[in-house]
């Protein structure tokens, strides 16, 4: 089926560009630009000087005033071994082929605490990574709420709504994000350091060779300083992204065997994301994230999501992904998806990110498609 490989060009060629790079815009759009341009045709830009007004962008370089600002807040902190949480990873470290998927572990304890542990990731033997992703900004950080915009006007007046959820958060160099896709439209402010993007678009799917990983959590012991994979039970399987953009020289050539059509394939757009710059992130992209700390070790980051419309749109990406595909480059692969998942209609709610205000923790859940939540 080489007409899926033509629609990865087709997309770039009629709507999106094949530089690689991301529009950037000088200033904030209007309503009805922003609409018209980016949200309409679900095409990602960065506007720069869009929150050059915020307090946060001065006061947050410092970490006494947020440490004074949020002396009383207990937060919750994500630990991992490496800086990879909620990605495919081996569950024994004696056979690197089995793959589960792995959630951090994840403590609550006072701001101050867990700052420190963010900075001096070296003192430790964990990445520590403040990623809570359940609306944390207006509730566990509230306090630092005059220091930025509760939302973001043009995108609010554009989308018709206000943000379902805000989220801040703060890592150092060694947090990464895996490939990954929302049910938001996302607005991602950076206010310290930088956030560094790779994007696909989601008529790309078949790239992201998206498997059906079993649940497992992170369990750190204070005692012996070592994590465990700890499987959930009763189990649960997860489907995601199994493509990691940047192996190891060692791993490469294996990575690009087995996973030629995104190797293979039309380059992801890049973009980094600057202090005082926002991403406009579209539904349903796929994204991967690395980061680089400002002079005091952390990148800290506010992101708005609003809800997407479960609109035609929805409908053509439910169609595509339900499509077998196997890869030209190598046709002994096993198909991208449908080969490992018994997708149907409502499992395409692998999203990574907020989780329901009900009480879910950081792992991620199945939503049926007419649910606005999850990450």
């Amino acid at each position: 089926m080489r007409e899926i490989e033509a629609l990865w060009e087709e997309a770039r060629e009629l709507s999106l560009g094949n530089s690689g790079g991301v529009e950037r815009l000088d200033s904030p759009p209007t309503p009805l630009q922003f609409l018209r341009d980016f949200v309409s045709p679900n095409k990602p830009c960065v506007i720069s000087n869009a929150t050059r007004h915020w307090p946060a962008l001065s006061s947050w370089s410092h970490d006494s005033y947020l440490t004074r600002a949020l002396s009383s807040a207990h937060v919750s902190l994500h630990l991992t071994p490496n800086g990879r949480a909620d990605a495919a990873v081996p569950i024994n470290s004696d056979d690197p082929s089995t793959l589960c998927f792995a959630s951090a572990h994840a403590l609550r304890m006072p701001f101050p605490e867990a700052l420190n542990l963010i900075v001096n990731p070296h003192s430790t033997n964990f990445v520590a990574y403040a990623q809570q992703q359940n609306d944390c900004f207006r509730s566990e950080y509230s306090a630092l709420a005059q220091d930025c915009d509760a939302h973001i006007p043009w995108a609010t007046d554009a989308l018709g709504c206000l943000p379902e959820a805000v989220n801040l958060w703060v890592g150092n160099h060694l947090s990464e994000t895996s490939f990954h896709k929302d049910h938001y439209e996302n607005l991602y402010a950076v206010v310290s350091g930088e956030k560094h993007f790779l994007l696909l678009p989601p008529t790309d799917v078949h790239r992201m060779y998206i498997r059906n990983y079993p649940a497992a959590r992170y369990s750190y012991s204070q005692d012996t300083g070592k994590f465990t994979l700890e499987s959930e039970k009763p189990m649960r399987c997860v489907p995601w992204c199994s493509v990691d953009p940047y192996p190891s020289p060692e791993a490469k050539h294996s990575a690009m065997s087995r996973f030629p059509l995104y190797f293979n394939g039309p380059k992801p757009f890049e973009c980094t994301v600057k202090a005082g710059e926002i991403l406009y992130l579209p539904s349903m992209w796929f994204h991967h994230v690395r980061q680089s700390p400002d002079a005091a070790g952390r990148t800290i980051a506010i992101n708005y999501w609003y809800d997407m419309q479960f609109d035609i749109k929805y409908a053509y990406f439910n169609f595509l992904q339900s499509v077998p595909y196997r890869s030209t480059h190598n046709p002994t692969l096993p198909g991208t998806m449908s080969d490992d998942l018994d997708l149907d209609s409502d499992s395409d709610s692998f999203a990574y990110g907020f989780k329901d205000k009900l009480g879910a923790d950081e792992s991620v859940t199945n939503l049926p498609t007419d649910s606005a939540k999850e990450e």
